[in-house]
Parts: structure tokens; sequence; C-alpha cells
């Protein structure tokens, strides 16, 4: 593959908290971030620039806390972005590693951790080479780190958004539970809205159907699934106009 050009040459890759875990359910996975930082250096080596948005999930479930009363609604995103900066520093130095220069911009100003997010100086860093990790969402309580994503994407002008994933792809139903699930390698942001599929939420799918901006989920498990999809092989499910 390495004769060929990348399709892409700005992607954002979208990681979720759970898939951070790995199979431990809680907690950050040394494992994973060693094979998705080794996986982003493949990636560094075709020059493709990229943008990362990180979940939290695995450190931080402010569902069950609100359903208690403990905290409100606002108060528990808020935590949730302050989960997503801690793996957002984990997924840094594991890229610093590898000798990779790596900016951590947050939407929340943390002055002594991150920097602030500006999508001028993030365009800035990643055409000279850094990858840049979008930690605390979009800043907002009441949006995902789903919506964060391709918000940060839109901005910063990626021609793909990545979610990594722990399935291959798209199905009409769980494949998990149900052995005839089908999976899909196509869908168009509208049959993904009318039919309300758990690729992202709707909100996120909206914002790249208005900016018409393509998603690709895939298995982040898969070895070279990122780069496959980088390079405009067949790989998981391809959602777009």
């Amino acid at each position: 593959m390495s004769d060929k050009n990348p399709r892409y040459n700005r992607i954002l890759l979208k990681l979720s908290g759970e898939a951070l875990a790995g199979g431990q359910g809680m907690g950050i996975n040394a494992d994973v971030l060693d094979k998705m930082s080794l996986a982003i250096a493949h990636l560094r080596g075709l020059d493709v620039q990229v943008g990362i948005v990180v979940g939290g999930g695995n450190l931080y479930r402010g569902s069950q806390l609100q359903q208690e009363g403990l905290v409100g609604r606002v108060t528990g995103d808020q935590m949730g972005m302050l989960a997503t900066v801690m793996n957002g520093l984990a997924m840094r130095d594991a890229l610093e590693r590898r000798n990779i220069k790596s900016r951590l911009m947050s939407a929340l100003p943390i002055g002594e951790v991150t920097e602030s997010y500006s999508s001028r100086n993030a365009i800035r860093y990643l055409k000279h080479g850094e990858v840049c990790i979008f930690v605390a969402g979009t800043g907002n309580p009441f949006f995902t780190t789903d919506t964060a994503a391709c918000l940060r994407g839109i901005e910063i002008e990626a021609n793909l958004i990545l979610k990594a994933t722990k399935v291959d792809g798209v199905y009409d139903k769980d494949p998990s539970t149900h052995a005839d699930a089908i999976k899909y390698d196509y869908l168009s942001f509208d049959e993904v809205l009318e039919q309300k599929l758990g690729v992202m939420d709707l909100t996120a799918i909206a914002l790249l159907r208005e900016h018409n901006v393509p998603l690709q989920v895939f298995d982040m498990n898969k070895p070279n699934a990122l780069l496959n999809v980088v390079m405009g092989e067949e790989e998981g499910t391809k959602v777009g106009q």
C-alpha cells in the first residue's frame, strides 16, 4: 500500500472513552493506546494530517449520578468534559513516545495543562505535521463528543470524519445479539436520520449533512483498518450524501 497515495490528506478521528478502555470496561488500556498511536504513526508517515477527539466514558459516566439526583445535567456534563482531558493527556503522551509531535487543545481553558482550542491554530499545527488532540467536547453541556468530533472536523476542514468502534461498521440491528443482522457498506445521511441508526447522535449527523463531510465507521481492533480507510479501500460503513 505504500506505493499508493492516501485518498484523504486531513482526517478527524473520533475515539470513544469505551474504546480506550479496551476489554477493561473502565480506565485506560495501555495496549489500546499503543496500538492507536502506532496506527496514527503510520498515517503521519504518509503525511496524512490527523486531528483526534476523545470521549470520556471510560473514566466517568454521569447518567447514574444524575439518575440518583447527586449532580445536575450541566455539572455531570462538565465532569465528563474533564474526563476527556485525562484521556487526551494519555493519548498525547503515547504519541510523544513515538516521536510524533502533538498538541492538546481544550474547549475549556485549563492553562497549565492544555492550550485553548482555536481552529486557526489547529490548522496551522496540522500543516506543520503535528497531531491535534481536541478535548473537553464543545465546552458546552448537552452536546456529546460525537457532535464535538463533527464540529471540530468541519472547523479544521477535514476531508473525512472517522469513528473508531468495536464493530466493523453499521448494522440494521445489534450484531452481538442478532445473528441475522445486516451490515451496511454505504448509507446516506438521510437514511441514518430517518431510521435513527445508532451511528452517531442525530445532531452530529445533521451537522455533517449540512456541511457535506463524509463519515466512516470502522472496527478499531482490526489490524490496518484505519490505514485502509485513509487509503480509500473498502472498510466498515461509509455515510455520505
